[in-house]
């Protein structure tokens, strides 16, 4: 079975993508190849950044490897809080001061649509290949939900009256930026026609 290591420390992220790979390969975390680094993301596109850790993995370990980089983009808001999502109110990563910083900047603005984007980055047999997941969706005024992570309990996507919050995982894959992006990666994997290991 195909071996891959999902270059991120989000457990979250590990198991929404574990859910859409199901059994087809064995994917492994940062954490179970015995690696225990937080990879900077220094660019300011999301595919750079998607890049970068993925060949900071290859470079570690000479081993087939992914990772991703998501970023929620406002319309209103001139696309932030973008590559900046994870950090938007401060390099500590705190998701409910990330969403008190968005409501407060969205604050009496009429428009109020917003997409969350996904780039993953696989590396495969020493070749990079992208991939891109793309939500619609809406900021609402108020959080609702206890599932999922960071924006989650403000973001309704197109086709629900839900937040992602609300659902869940298998729900919020039904809709799922990340599942997309998902989906692109195995139907690439499925169709390589290697067992690299």
């Amino acid at each position: 079975m195909t071996t891959l290591i999902f270059a991120t420390n989000n457990q979250h992220k590990v198991d929404e993508v574990r859910t859409v790979i199901g059994s087809s390969f064995n994917i492994i975390t940062l954490k179970e190849a015995g690696i225990n680094i937080d990879i900077p993301e220094p660019h300011d596109t999301l595919e750079a950044n998607a890049s970068e850790k993925s060949k900071v993995i290859h470079a570690l370990t000479n081993q087939n490897c992914f990772s991703e980089d998501t970023g929620l983009e406002v319309l209103e808001l001139n696309g932030e809080p973008g590559v900046l999502s994870a950090r938007y109110a401060g390099e500590e990563k705190n998701f409910q001061a990330n969403i008190d910083k968005l409501l407060l900047n969205l604050k009496g603005r009429q428009n109020r649509h917003a997409h969350f984007k996904t780039i993953i980055s696989l590396i495969l047999d020493n070749e990079e290949h992208l991939f891109e997941g793309i939500c619609e969706g809406t900021i609402i005024a108020k959080q609702k939900g206890l599932s999922g992570f960071g924006y989650d309990p403000v973001f309704v996507p197109a086709g629900s009256n839900r937040t992602f919050a609300e659902m869940t995982i298998a729900e919020k894959n039904i809709f799922s930026h990340r599942r997309k992006a998902t989906d692109k990666l195995l139907a690439f994997l499925s169709q390589y026609g290697t067992n690299p290991s």
